[in-house]
């Protein structure tokens, strides 16, 4: 027997996902996933000054933020030939560990985690077991017998008051949850640890970008001088902050975090064979160390593995018009050409064509247009991009500290590293590369302190702001390794002004739906072969598709060219 799920709307993510399913005997046999709001904001830009670029893709997405910034930045220092200072090299990659830290954090426990623990069975836990368990698995303080307690009774008057509130509408009892109920109460106990945690380490945008979220960029730089005796710049106080912020940062990865993955993934060592879905990584690579130019020097490396193949890295090109296109068929777009062609992002066109039914709707058709997402393709593939695609081509790359991570996580489980290509390897992969990044920002933190003492004080490229330098046309490529994958921007300037500007992010990677051969992209590949449990209740795929750490706001949006707000949905 057949029967279609309908999961509208996905929730804990960033923006609007519907997710459709095929399910029978039990089985997913098919799946089709869609962006149900519009992005123009490639066409607010047309015409401004390509150095405002990065305060408006800045708000596409308010979780993502700094990242879009920082690829537009590139983009147009790309564009027109901008070699920024290291200290301003040091400060953003800081800002991009930050960014994705934090996020990584925020996503295991607040967004994906309730897939796999049971907030209810918490009031079943005996908290002295719980104390033991938490002690044997780290030096964290607060696993205290009374501590547990005082969650448990936490939770406990929330259920007594009927106002769940955070945990309310889970699918509490579901046959599939597997933790004994002391692990459901360490988990919520960190999960509301990772709340008063989360707002301190992004003080490290505030300090460099003067805010969060949306920290200030520049173009040529960063917005922030150091001197280490005036009260209104970057000085030591504050330079010691950040050292700190960086230290609670490594002891609450290394101590609760790390810890708390391993022992949730120990009950589900199932997923390690669920959810797989493409065989194709991509990754554009990040934390350059000699210049965004050299990719050679990237910490995060850049590169294609193509059917799960670990012994080849392919080079990856995106100003190589053949190599990234992007398609539309079956998304509610137009281009002058017709549906069924591809363009690469500099030749890209954003006019919209819908042509489905009025929400609410039954079912999409998914023999037409059903996504407000385009389909990017590389070298004619449909790739994934995420925590998942830069630890494999790290590792495939010989990536040292990447492979004594995944060696240590793998041998912990006691599962194969073909156990990676899943859904539970793509939430181990998030892990270990919030545990990479944590260091690195150390390290990273470390270098900008010996420039300072160098008396290494340049922040900004004065250069990039003399548009009478600027040739008459250019164009340029940002690309970036945003938390949920591969991000780039396209621009093209003409006459000092942005003459096109393209984004192409990572759900657009992940959500799109089929191109023209009717090759499935990485949300609609990982359903395939999902067990469900109970139709009703469609735990199973929440967890599959929250693995990804879906953001779909980066894909919706929808003003006229004043910024006027055009049309809003009203949700009852």
């Amino acid at each position: 027997m057949s029967t279609r799920i309908v999961v509208d709307p996905v929730t804990r993510i960033e923006g609007h996902l519907r997710i459709e399913a095929v399910v029978e005997n039990g089985v997913v046999t098919d799946a089709f996933s869609a962006g149900t709001m519009v992005r123009g904001i490639e066409k607010i830009l047309k015409g401004r000054d390509p150095r405002d670029a990065w305060a408006f893709v800045e708000r596409v997405c308010g979780v993502c933020t700094g990242i879009h910034a920082l690829a537009s930045v590139r983009a147009v220092e790309d564009a027109l030939k901008i070699t920024v200072p290291p200290n301003a090299e040091l400060v953003r990659n800081l800002m991009y560990g930050t960014l994705s830290v934090h996020d990584h954090v925020v996503h295991f426990y607040h967004l994906h985690a309730l897939d796999w623990v049971d907030v209810a069975s918490v009031l079943k836990a005996n908290p002295v077991e719980t104390s033991k368990i938490a002690q044997s698995l780290s030096r964290w303080p607060k696993s205290n017998p009374g501590h547990f307690a005082a969650v448990q009774q936490r939770i406990k008057k929330h259920v007594e008051s009927g106002q769940l509130g955070i945990f309310a509408n889970g699918y509490w009892g579901n046959k599939a949850y597997k933790l004994p109920p002391e692990v459901n109460l360490l988990a919520v106990s960190h999960y509301l640890d990772a709340l008063e945690w989360q707002k301190e380490i992004v003080k490290i945008h505030a300090i460099f970008g003067g805010k969060n979220p949306h920290p200030n960029y520049l173009v040529g730089g960063v917005p922030c001088s150091f001197n280490l005796e005036e009260v209104n710049a970057i000085n030591t106080e504050r330079l010691n902050h950040v050292g700190s912020l960086i230290k609670d940062a490594i002891e609450f990865v290394e101590q609760v975090y790390i810890p708390d993955l391993l022992a949730i993934a120990s009950f589900y060592k199932d997923w390690g064979a669920i959810g797989g879905g493409l065989e194709n990584y991509l990754s554009y690579g990040d934390m350059p160390t000699r210049g965004y130019n050299d990719p050679s020097s990237f910490f995060l490396p850049r590169g294609a593995i193509l059917g799960r193949n670990l012994n080849e890295v392919h080079d990856v090109n995106p100003r190589d018009l053949d190599e990234i296109k992007e398609y539309i068929p079956h998304s509610w777009y137009k281009y002058a050409e017709g549906d069924q062609v591809g363009l690469h992002p500099w030749k890209g066109e954003t006019e919209f064509n819908y042509t489905g039914p009025k929400p609410p709707y039954e079912h999409l058709n998914v023999e037409g247009k059903y996504s407000w997402i385009k389909t990017p393709r590389w070298k004619e593939h449909a790739m994934e991009v995420g925590p998942l695609s830069r630890m494999l081509i790290a590792y495939a790359k010989g990536h040292t500290d990447v492979k004594d991570l995944v060696g240590t996580v793998l041998g912990k489980l006691n599962v194969p590293v073909t156990a990676l290509f899943s859904t539970l390897g793509r939430t181990a992969a998030r892990g270990i590369e919030t545990q990479l990044l944590v260091h690195e920002m150390k390290a990273t933190f470390d270098k900008l302190i010996s420039n300072l003492k160098n008396n290494e004080r340049r922040t900004f490229n004065p250069d990039s702001w003399e548009p009478s330098s600027w040739p008459a046309q250019a164009d340029g490529v940002g690309m970036a390794e945003a938390p949920r994958g591969a991000l780039a921007h396209w621009i093209k300037i003409k006459d000092k002004a942005i003459d096109n500007y393209q984004l192409v992010v990572p759900s657009t990677w992940n959500a799109s739906p089929r191109d023209a051969k009717g090759q499935r992209s990485a949300y609609e590949a990982s359903l395939i072969g999902t067990p469900v449990s109970n139709p009703d209740q469609p735990l199973e795929i929440i967890r599959t598709i929250h693995s990804f750490d879906p953001c779909l706001a980066c894909a919706v949006h929808l003003y006229d060219p004043s910024g006027k707000q055009i049309h809003q949905v009203q949700v009852n």
